[in-house]
């Protein structure tokens, strides 16, 4: 990949597309331009003022030369089809083509954290086991996600450098996305979307764990979100009687 060094690591089976689609835009709009900075620059050596003679004015209206700038538009509108072909199939797989989920995640953004529900042991959105967290994002390798957004006040951007994931989250609505982990680590979490005076104060954590670690940090999680319901159960109860 070419802009390897200046991305960070990919990390969701979908990155590479996007990594390959940056790469394909690159080269084809440097070649354009690289040719174009050699031919402005040697034309005006070619054609500077020289001792005794004037340098040639030309307006680019004469046929003869405006031949050669509708020329030059077929490579480059082939080369636009190119990036919009590309860009219209990696934009219906990440945002589109909503694949069968294996979990799912709640993500709720508001100024100015993050707040994750993650399901419990029985893999179930809206029991008792559900684990919440603020700004720590747990997830495994190897899952297929589907995350439901939402924003709580203004708009946000739910940013995943690490998956080339940026969705945006506006109030009143509930958007589904999904992502498939690829790599273990812990990475960042951003708002791309400058959301109020504490926008920079709003990062987030994703830790991505092995199928094995993940279940051991639910089952530990879990116990204690179960736990934490039955207390409160219980003080609703004795603040009845």
């Amino acid at each position: 990949m070419i802009l390897d060094s200046l991305l960070p690591a990919a990390a969701s089976t979908y990155a590479g597309d996007i990594d390959r689609l940056f790469d394909v835009i690159t080269v084809l709009v440097m070649i354009p331009f690289t040719i174009a900075c050699f031919l402005f620059f040697s034309f005006i050596l070619k054609f500077k003022a020289k001792d005794g003679v004037k340098a040639l004015y030309i307006t680019g209206t004469e046929h003869r030369y405006m031949k050669w700038i509708h020329r030059a538009h077929f490579p480059i509108l082939t080369f636009d089809l190119i990036i919009v072909v590309m860009a219209i199939n990696v934009w219906y797989d990440v945002k589109q083509d909503l694949p069968e989920m294996e979990s799912e995640v709640r993500v709720i953004a508001q100024q100015w954290a993050w707040t994750f529900v993650h399901p419990g042991a029985d893999n179930t959105m809206g029991t008792a086991d559900d684990i919440t967290k603020v700004n720590e994002l747990h997830v495994s390798t190897g899952t297929l996600y589907h995350y439901k957004l939402e924003a709580l006040d203004v708009l946000h951007n739910f940013s995943v450098p690490v998956f080339r994931l940026k969705q945006d989250a506006i109030p009143g609505r509930v958007i589904t996305g999904w992502f498939e982990p690829t790599v273990t680590g812990e990475y960042d979490i951003q708002c791309a979307e400058i959301c109020g005076i504490g926008h920079g104060l709003m990062p987030a954590r994703i830790h991505i764990s092995s199928p094995e670690a993940y279940s051991a940090w639910v089952e530990r999680e879990s116990a204690a979100a179960l736990a934490r319901a039955m207390g409160e159960s219980k003080s609703i109860e004795l603040a009845g009687n």
